[in-house]
């Protein structure tokens, strides 16, 4: 990999971190869970920080 490369993916990696901080900082303002996906599973972590797999929502 060239270093310009390297740079770019770095500075793209670092701008993807600030977007997905602040959403996850406007879903607990406004009381939304935020929403995950590991292993083809969703994940919700509530806005007091709790993870489930159910959906509070009640969407299925």
């Amino acid at each position: 990999m060239k270093k310009e490369d390297y740079e770019m993916l770095i500075k793209m990696t670092r701008i993807g971190n600030r977007a997905v901080k602040k959403a996850q900082e406007e879903n607990r303002k406004k009381g939304l869970p935020s929403v995950y996906s590991k292993n083809k599973r969703l994940y919700y972590e509530l806005p007091d920080g709790t993870i489930t797999m159910e959906d509070p929502l009640g969407n299925e």
